[in-house]
């Protein structure tokens, strides 16, 4: 059984920025083993497997090393290839996850993500992880994700990590973000715990850097960056338990995987 696969350019509206997911639409379930091995031989950040199940769709997300709970720009590619190439016409998409009901949407040329707003608390970085990044952070915060929050721009945009050494003192992944200077904030994303040196763009890290960021400045609705080399924009809106995450796409190539 060939399996249709796409790859997507999630948060750009152009080729060749933000962050490229790997789409297989799947009849079925095939083993998570298989699933595992598609994933690592895309080497993307994430591949999307998802299966149609009545008037809703099952989605999971692996990286080229894990299966993970939650992942924004993955999400959002698989939208685009509803939405554009498989003949999607319902204004709203229902995705059953790991991480409960997921709802995507379109609004003009952006695509809307409703996701649970996951809020971290106050927390003291360990000194090695600090070391690993190697700019003291005026606030840490803890949640799946350490995240470190910067005086400026300028100090996010310029962080070099020791990717080794991070990869032993954070089980999954470190947000850096400041204040932006031509958007509401920026932020980076690293992951290299679980194979991911730098992620493009990270939908599922603004679940908290939303709030995070809502509340410091006093309004709901966000502009934000992603200053990875690729870049990414998102606009983002606050609704308390639930935070929208709204960005452009632009498929990269289709095709099928061949399994003999």
């Amino acid at each position: 059984m060939n399996i249709p696969i796409f790859q997507v350019d999630a948060f750009s509206g152009c080729l060749f920025k933000g962050n490229p997911a790997a789409v297989c639409f799947l009849k079925e379930w095939i083993p998570d083993a298989l699933m595992q091995k598609i994933a690592r031989e895309n080497n993307l950040s994430e591949t999307a497997f998802f299966v149609e199940s009545g008037n809703r769709f099952h989605i999971r997300w692996f990286t080229p090393y894990s299966e993970i709970e939650l992942c924004g720009h993955a999400t959002l590619a698989t939208a685009h290839v509803l939405y554009h190439h498989l003949g999607y016409g319902e204004r709203s998409i229902h995705f059953h996850s790991a991480s409960g009901e997921l709802t995507v949407s379109r609004s003009g040329p952006l695509i809307v993500l409703d996701f649970p707003a996951r809020p971290a608390a106050p927390a003291e970085a360990p000194v090695e992880l600090i070391e690993a990044l190697g700019e003291e952070p005026l606030e840490v915060y803890l949640g799946r994700d350490y995240m470190l929050v910067y005086e400026h721009e300028r100090i996010v945009a310029g962080l070099q990590p020791d990717f080794r050494q991070l990869a032993r003192h954070a089980a999954h992944g470190v947000i850096v973000t400041a204040p932006g200077e031509n958007s509401d904030f920026v932020s980076r994303f690293f992951a290299p715990a679980i194979g991911i040196n730098e992620d493009p763009v990270t939908g599922s890290s603004h679940t908290v850097l939303i709030p995070y960021w809502s509340e410091r400045l006093g309004w709901k609705d966000l502009s934000a960056l992603q200053l990875s080399d690729r870049g990414g924009e998102l606009f983002c809106e606050d609704l308390g338990e639930r935070v929208l995450i709204k960005g452009r796409a632009v498929t990269f190539m289709k095709g099928e995987i061949l399994m003999g």
